[in-house]
C-alpha cells in the first residue's frame, strides 16, 4: 500500500501522510508528510502511548492545518497496521479538533471530505486470517505496541475490507487462478465494491489506480458507519452456494431463548467468516441486542431500544429508513421486535446453523407463556443480561484506544 501511496503522491497538490507507530508503547511516534516527492520525518512524544491519542493529538490537526492550504487539493493518509479505518472515519467526522490557530474548534470532518477507504489484501494470508481466533498481541508475539492488542486478527482483517471502497489484491498470479474461495467470499462480503487484482506491487501505476477509483460506485461508504439498524443485507449479494462459501439469512418473528442461544453460538467460530444481526431476546422485550462476529471472535452488545418500547416521541424521532422497515414487519402484538441475521460461512455447514439457531427459538408453549406472564419469562437465566461499556472501545479513550466499536456498547 506504501506504493499506491507513492504513485498517487506523484499528481500535483497531493500530500502523502504516514506514521509509524512501532514505538508508540514507548509514547513516540514517528510521522512522515511528503510533498512534491520530498518527505519530512518529525518525532513526537505523546502523553498516552495509545492510537487514539494519536488520532487525536497529531493526525486530526494536522489534516486540519494541511486543508487550510491552497497549494493542497488531496490528502492520502498511508495508515499504519495498527490504525482501523473506520476508527479514523469516525474520529475525522465526530471527534472536536481544538486550538489550531485560525479555526474555531470542531471535528476535521468540516474541512476534509473522505473521498474513499482503499485496502489492501494477501491473496494467500488473507482467508485464514479472517477465520482465525489468534489475537493481534499473540500474533506480535508479545513484541512492540501490539503486545497487549487484544482485538483479533479477523476482526482487523475482516473490518479492513468491509469497510473499504476499494480493494487491492496481492500475491495473485497472472492466470488469475487458486482465489477462487476468496473472490466467493468478497463477492458476498463486499458485492459492490471493486478491486484489482496483481502479483506485485510494482504492477500498480497512476493509470490503474485512477480506473480503480473511477469504479467506485456513487452511494458508496466513503467512511460513513452503519448503526445496527441498517439493512444488512447490501450490495445484492449472491445468495447462491459457491466454492464452500454461502451466505445465511436468518429471520423470524419469535424471539430466542437466552441460555439455548448462549449454547447455540458455537456454530458461529468455526468456518464463519462473520455473523451479524439484530436480536430478540425474551428476557429483554426492550432491548435491540446486537451480535457480530469475526472468526473465531464474538461480541453481543446493546443497540438500543425497539420502536415498539419507546414512546411516540421517541418512534418520531428515529431514523426515517428506520422507521420504514418497521412499519413494513410491525406485529399488533409484538411490534417491531424481531430477529435478523446475516452469516458468512467459509466451510461450516450452512444447515447445522440454521438448525441450531432454530433450537434456540422459543417454542409454543414458550410463546404462549411469554404472552401471559412476561415477567416470569424475564427472570430465565440471561447469559447475556449482564451489561457492561467497555472504556476502551472507545476512539475517545485515554487507556488502550485500539478500535471503537460504533454501533453498540459491549457486554
Amino acid at each position: 500500500m506504501e506504493h499506491i501511496a507513492r504513485v498517487l503522491g506523484e499528481v500535483p497538490g497531493t500530500v502523502i501522510v504516514r506514521h509509524d507507530l512501532s514505538s508508540l508503547h514507548e509514547g513516540v511516534l514517528r510521522r512522515g508528510v511528503r510533498v512534491d516527492g520530498s518527505e519530512t520525518v518529525s518525532v513526537h512524544e505523546l502523553a498516552h502511548g495509545c492510537v487514539s491519542c494519536t488520532l487525536r493529538a497529531d493526525l486530526l490537526p494536522l489534516l486540519c492545518r494541511l486543508a487550510a492550504r491552497d497549494s493542497v487539493h488531496r490528502i492520502v493518509v498511508a495508515l499504519d497496521p495498527e490504525f482501523e479505518a473506520e476508527a479514523v472515519c469516525h474520529a475525522v467526522d465526530h471527534v472536536p479538533v481544538a486550538g489550531v490557530v485560525g479555526r474555531v474548534d470542531g471535528p476535521a470532518g468540516r474541512d476534509v471530505r473522505i473521498a474513499a477507504v482503499v485496502t489492501g489484501l494477501d491473496v494467500h494470508t488473507w482467508p485464514a486470517d479472517v477465520l482465525s481466533d489468534e489475537t493481534v498481541g499473540e500474533r506480535s508475539g508479545g513484541a512492540g505496541s501490539a503486545g497487549d492488542d487484544d482485538r483479533t486478527v479477523a476482526q482487523m482483517a475482516l473490518g479492513q475490507v468491509e469497510f473499504a471502497d476499494a480493494i487491492v489484491a496481492f500475491g495473485a498470479d497472472r492466470s488469475g487462478g487458486g482465489c477462487d474461495v476468496l473472490r466467493a467470499v468478497l463477492d458476498r462480503l463486499v458485492p459492490r465494491v471493486p478491486s484489482m487484482w496483481v502479483e506485485a506491487a510494482n504492477e500498480i501505476d497512476g493509470v490503474r489506480i485512477d480506473m480503480l477509483l473511477d469504479r467506485i460506485p456513487a452511494d458508496s461508504r466513503r467512511g460513513r458507519i452503519f448503526d445496527a439498524h441498517a439493512p444488512l443485507l447490501r450490495g445484492e449479494p449472491p445468495l447462491v452456494d459457491e466454492h464452500g462459501v454461502s451466505l445465511i439469512e436468518f429471520a423470524t418473528d419469535r424471539p430466542f431463548h437466552p441460555a439455548r442461544l448462549h449454547d447455540a453460538l458455537d456454530v458461529l467460530f468455526d468456518g464463519v467468516v462473520t455473523a451479524r444481526g439484530r436480536i430478540w431476546l425474551a428476557t429483554q422485550p426492550d432491548r435491540v441486542v446486537w451480535l457480530e462476529s469475526a472468526g473465531g471472535g464474538l461480541r453481543v452488545g446493546d443497540a438500543g431500544t425497539w420502536l415498539a418500547a419507546t414512546s411516540p416521541a421517541g418512534r418520531e424521532a428515529a431514523d426515517p429508513e428506520r422507521r420504514a422497515l418497521a412499519a413494513l414487519r410491525w406485529d399488533d402484538e409484538f411490534g417491531d421486535r424481531h430477529i435478523s441475521m446475516v452469516i458468512l460461512t467459509c466451510g461450516a455447514d450452512p444447515d447445522e446453523i440454521r438448525a441450531a439457531l432454530h433450537g434456540a427459538l422459543l417454542d409454543e408453549a414458550e410463546m404462549v407463556l411469554l404472552r401471559s406472564a412476561p415477567d416470569l419469562v424475564a427472570q430465565w437465566e440471561d447469559p447475556f443480561g449482564e451489561f457492561h461499556e467497555d472504556p476502551c472501545a472507545s476512539v475517545e479513550s485515554e487507556d488502550t484506544g485500539h478500535g471503537i466499536d460504533s454501533r453498540t456498547s459491549e457486554r
